[in-house]
Protein backbone atom coordinates (compact mmCIF):
# COMPACT_ATOMS: atom_id res chain seq x y z
CA UNK A 1 0.00 0.00 0.00
CA UNK A 2 2.80 2.45 0.98
CA UNK A 3 4.39 1.62 -2.58
CA UNK A 4 1.16 2.68 -4.01
CA UNK A 5 0.98 5.84 -2.43
CA UNK A 6 4.44 6.55 -3.25
CA UNK A 7 4.75 5.92 -6.69
CA UNK A 8 1.08 7.58 -7.24
CA UNK A 9 2.74 10.76 -5.81
CA UNK A 10 5.79 10.13 -7.84
CA UNK A 11 3.64 10.48 -10.98
CA UNK A 12 1.68 13.32 -10.11
CA UNK A 13 4.98 14.70 -9.31
CA UNK A 14 7.24 13.88 -12.00
CA UNK A 15 7.63 16.48 -14.99
CA UNK A 16 5.08 16.41 -18.08
CA UNK A 17 2.38 14.46 -15.76
CA UNK A 18 -0.30 16.50 -14.64
CA UNK A 19 -4.21 15.56 -13.61
CA UNK A 20 -6.47 17.78 -15.96
CA UNK A 21 -9.64 18.53 -14.80
CA UNK A 22 -12.35 19.69 -17.15
CA UNK A 23 -15.48 21.25 -14.93
CA UNK A 24 -18.63 23.30 -16.34
CA UNK A 25 -18.26 26.59 -14.55
CA UNK A 26 -19.17 30.02 -15.45
CA UNK A 27 -16.81 33.13 -15.81
CA UNK A 28 -16.65 33.29 -12.12
CA UNK A 29 -15.54 29.69 -11.57
CA UNK A 30 -18.75 28.54 -10.02
CA UNK A 31 -20.27 25.44 -10.89
CA UNK A 32 -23.65 23.87 -10.77
CA UNK A 33 -24.75 27.28 -12.01
CA UNK A 34 -24.72 27.79 -8.00
CA UNK A 35 -26.76 24.71 -6.91
CA UNK A 36 -25.90 22.43 -3.92
CA UNK A 37 -24.28 19.11 -5.33
CA UNK A 38 -25.30 17.87 -1.82
CA UNK A 39 -29.17 18.16 -1.78
CA UNK A 40 -29.08 16.27 -5.29
CA UNK A 41 -28.12 13.46 -3.03
CA UNK A 42 -29.94 14.37 0.58
CA UNK A 43 -33.16 15.86 -0.22
CA UNK A 44 -33.41 14.88 -3.98
CA UNK A 45 -34.19 18.11 -5.59
CA UNK A 46 -31.92 21.29 -6.89
CA UNK A 47 -31.19 23.63 -4.01
CA UNK A 48 -29.60 27.13 -4.46
CA UNK A 49 -26.36 27.25 -2.82
CA UNK A 50 -25.46 30.65 -0.64
CA UNK A 51 -22.12 32.59 -0.90
CA UNK A 52 -22.02 31.91 2.56
CA UNK A 53 -21.29 28.18 1.88
CA UNK A 54 -18.97 27.39 -0.28
CA UNK A 55 -15.75 24.96 -1.29
CA UNK A 56 -13.08 24.87 -4.11
CA UNK A 57 -13.06 21.38 -5.64
CA UNK A 58 -10.91 20.82 -8.84
CA UNK A 59 -10.75 24.64 -9.53
CA UNK A 60 -14.48 25.31 -9.06
CA UNK A 61 -15.99 26.80 -6.60
CA UNK A 62 -19.28 25.23 -5.30
CA UNK A 63 -22.36 26.47 -3.45
CA UNK A 64 -24.20 24.83 -0.60
CA UNK A 65 -27.47 25.40 1.13
CA UNK A 66 -26.44 24.62 4.26
CA UNK A 67 -23.10 24.09 6.54
CA UNK A 68 -23.92 20.70 7.11
CA UNK A 69 -23.87 20.42 3.20
CA UNK A 70 -20.53 21.61 3.09
CA UNK A 71 -19.13 20.10 5.62
CA UNK A 72 -20.25 16.33 4.08
CA UNK A 73 -18.93 17.85 0.53
CA UNK A 74 -15.31 18.69 2.02
CA UNK A 75 -15.51 15.31 4.17
CA UNK A 76 -15.84 13.26 0.37
CA UNK A 77 -15.90 15.64 -2.75
CA UNK A 78 -15.73 12.84 -5.64
CA UNK A 79 -19.12 11.50 -3.97
CA UNK A 80 -20.99 14.57 -4.78
CA UNK A 81 -19.33 16.22 -7.24
CA UNK A 82 -21.35 16.02 -10.74
CA UNK A 83 -20.57 13.44 -13.07
CA UNK A 84 -18.68 14.59 -16.26
CA UNK A 85 -17.78 17.69 -14.89
CA UNK A 86 -21.23 18.61 -14.77
CA UNK A 87 -21.45 19.23 -18.18
CA UNK A 88 -24.28 17.42 -20.25
CA UNK A 89 -23.92 13.63 -20.22
CA UNK A 90 -25.81 13.13 -23.34
CA UNK A 91 -23.79 15.57 -25.15
CA UNK A 92 -20.58 14.12 -23.32
CA UNK A 93 -21.72 10.47 -25.15
CA UNK A 94 -22.30 12.11 -28.56
CA UNK A 95 -18.35 13.86 -27.99
CA UNK A 96 -18.96 17.24 -27.26
CA UNK A 97 -19.82 19.63 -23.98
CA UNK A 98 -23.12 20.98 -23.34
CA UNK A 99 -24.50 23.42 -20.40
CA UNK A 100 -27.08 21.60 -18.31
CA UNK A 101 -30.53 22.48 -16.93
CA UNK A 102 -30.25 21.33 -13.07
CA UNK A 103 -34.09 19.85 -13.20
CA UNK A 104 -32.79 17.06 -15.77
CA UNK A 105 -30.34 15.45 -12.58
CA UNK A 106 -30.52 12.12 -11.66
CA UNK A 107 -28.64 10.06 -9.28
CA UNK A 108 -27.24 7.26 -11.12
CA UNK A 109 -24.97 4.44 -9.47
CA UNK A 110 -24.23 7.23 -7.10
CA UNK A 111 -23.03 9.88 -9.39
CA UNK A 112 -24.89 13.22 -9.50
CA UNK A 113 -25.86 13.33 -13.93
CA UNK A 114 -27.02 16.13 -15.59
CA UNK A 115 -28.29 16.86 -19.04
CA UNK A 116 -29.00 20.21 -21.36
CA UNK A 117 -32.68 20.51 -21.11
CA UNK A 118 -35.95 17.70 -20.18
CA UNK A 119 -35.93 17.16 -24.03
CA UNK A 120 -32.32 15.63 -23.98
CA UNK A 121 -32.90 13.77 -20.72
CA UNK A 122 -35.90 11.77 -22.36
CA UNK A 123 -33.24 10.64 -25.11
CA UNK A 124 -30.56 10.00 -22.93
CA UNK A 125 -33.26 8.02 -20.97
CA UNK A 126 -33.94 6.03 -24.09
CA UNK A 127 -31.09 3.87 -23.39
CA UNK A 128 -29.76 5.22 -19.56
CA UNK A 129 -26.71 2.70 -19.73
CA UNK A 130 -25.86 2.72 -23.01
CA UNK A 131 -25.30 6.12 -22.69
CA UNK A 132 -23.69 6.54 -19.48
CA UNK A 133 -21.30 3.69 -21.03
CA UNK A 134 -20.13 6.39 -23.90
CA UNK A 135 -20.14 8.81 -21.94
CA UNK A 136 -17.35 7.19 -19.89
CA UNK A 137 -15.20 6.28 -22.18
CA UNK A 138 -15.63 9.72 -24.25
CA UNK A 139 -15.21 11.37 -21.34
CA UNK A 140 -10.77 11.39 -21.03
CA UNK A 141 -10.79 12.30 -24.04
CA UNK A 142 -12.66 15.41 -23.60
CA UNK A 143 -10.33 16.46 -20.52
CA UNK A 144 -7.28 15.60 -22.36
CA UNK A 145 -8.26 17.67 -25.36
CA UNK A 146 -9.99 20.64 -23.36
CA UNK A 147 -8.98 20.71 -19.92
CA UNK A 148 -7.07 22.68 -17.58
Amino acid sequence: MRFALVTAAFLLAAPGVSAQTLVNTDESGLALRGYDPVAFFTVGRPMEGTPQWQAVFRGATYRFSSAEHKALFEKDPQKYEPAFGGYCAYGVSQGGLFPIDVTTFQVLHGRLVLNKNPKVRELFDQDREGRLRMADEKWPGLVAKKGQ
